[in-house]
């Protein structure tokens, strides 16, 4: 098993052997540009439930979901973002929220 540190830096070392992290690169590996991949892989993941209450392909399913991680650590390790803290912050905030 790896923490996310380690799942960063096997992403940032697949990013780097595409040369997507090179200047002039055809996909720019900018926080926008990673934001916007974000949203369009989790958007993808809506198509499992289209029309459905469970997915039919859960291998399919669970593809889009590891896109949608990859593109969230990356974006973090873009933006200097400790996710890990940011995740167990976010938590505690949670933990004293009421969504009655």
């Amino acid at each position: 098993m790896m923490d996310i540190k380690q799942l960063t830096d096997e992403i940032n070392r697949f990013v780097a052997d595409k040369g997507w992290y090179d200047e002039g690169s055809a996909y720019p590996q900018t926080p926008r540009n990673i934001a916007i991949s974000v949203a369009v892989e989790a958007a993808e993941i809506l198509e499992h439930f289209q029309f459905a209450d469970a997915p039919r392909d859960t291998a399919a399913l669970a593809g889009e979901l590891a896109d949608v991680a990859n593109y969230l650590f990356q974006l973090a390790y873009l933006l200097d973002i400790n996710l890990e803290q940011a995740i167990l912050d976010k938590l505690k905030v949670n933990y004293g929220r009421s969504w009655e």
